[in-house]
């Protein structure tokens, strides 16, 4: 089950040109986990998003969800098939003449939902979002999160098995991000909803996804479970968004020669939160000192950076970045410009 991409592709025909918004991709995301997209503006995100639920057709390939494939289904199956696909989206999308309690209520009476449970099911909607307290408030009264709250309340309205967020944290500071995240991971956790996002922030995707893929130019050209991601990128594209999570710089101040030289350090697993560099004072007759730091936790695994610099005998450097190498679960990183 879940999702799958099989070489499928879209090209929009404009006025004057063609445009290959998504080269031919596979792409298969585990029923139940948290896949995000990233990318640059214009990458492809979007229109690979919105070809899992149709909302745009395919130009060649097939996508299934959960054993059905969809390209292949009447309008009016497609329909159907769509409830079971939640979406939200960056601009919140409220209708601004309805309250909370409304704005919900108006996709279940839209799916034709029981009415005698109407209500069960809103106020169920309520409590899981954390809007028990907003549900007869207007939406311009209400905070961008909360906004965002209700979009995801009715996103799960019809008990949706995948839910797509549209850039969902763009529109909010970072705090009401973390929030609206774990609101995401709880309903992930708690209703067994696979969830697909795509987002310009390698934050976001360091906070909630369980696996990711990385867009540039229409096409995949990266996937891996996101520590994997975070600690070995392999395209140049995700070097760049691993670094501006770090942001290491070597300092303008500092020039490297062959007896003053400026290491980064990679921990990886459990030994990101060893005593090392007390190691290495201790193993070599060398001036070190840490210019930098940082360690992570994703998906419950550390991982951490320092960046040293290193001033001695140009050997005695040598036997040190030899002891980094031969280390278990260490290794000397690279600074991506």
């Amino acid at each position: 089950m879940g999702i799958e991409l099989r070489e499928v592709s879209k090209t929009f025909e404009l006025k004057n040109r063609r445009v290959e918004a998504l080269k031919q991709t596979d792409l298969s995301i585990k029923d139940g986990e948290i896949f995000g997209l990233i990318g640059f503006s214009g990458a492809g995100k979007s229109t690979l998003l919105r070809l899992i639920n149709l909302l745009e057709r395919p130009t060649s390939g097939s996508v299934i969800v959960n054993g059905v494939v969809l390209d292949g289904l009447s309008e009016k199956e497609l329909r159907a098939r769509r409830q079971k696909i939640g979406m939200i989206f960056q601009q919140f999308n409220l209708i601004e003449s309805k309250t909370v309690y409304e704005n919900i209520e108006f996709v279940l009476k839209a799916s034709k939902y029981d009415r005698s449970k109407m209500a069960d099911r809103v106020n169920e909607l309520l409590e899981l979002v954390g809007l028990t307290d907003k549900k007869h408030s207007w939406p311009k009264n209400l905070s961008g999160g909360q906004k965002q709250r209700v979009g995801i309340a009715r996103a799960l309205a019809n008990e949706p098995e995948v839910l797509l967020c549209d850039e969902a944290t763009s529109a909010l500071d970072p705090d009401t991000t973390k929030n609206i995240l774990k609101l995401l991971k709880k309903i992930n956790h708690d209703l067994g909803i696979t969830i697909v996002l795509i987002t310009h922030e390698m934050e976001v995707i360091k906070e909630v996804a369980d696996r990711v893929g990385v867009m540039s130019d229409g096409e995949i050209i990266e996937t891996n479970d996101v520590y994997s991601i975070f600690s070995h990128p392999q395209h140049d594209v995700t070097k760049g968004f691993v670094q501006d999570i770090y942001d290491f710089v070597i300092p303008s101040h500092i020039r490297e020669t062959d007896s003053s030289q400026v290491i980064t350090i990679k921990f990886l697993d459990e030994n990101a939160e060893a005593n090392y560099v007390n190691q290495l004072y201790r193993h070599f007759d060398l001036d070190i000192s840490i210019l930098n730091g940082r360690i992570e936790y994703i998906n419950g695994m550390p991982l951490g950076f320092l960046m040293l610099h290193v001033q001695g005998d140009s050997g005695e450097i040598g036997n040190l970045r030899a002891f980094i190498a031969e280390s278990k679960g260490i290794e000397e990183a690279e600074i991506y410009e």
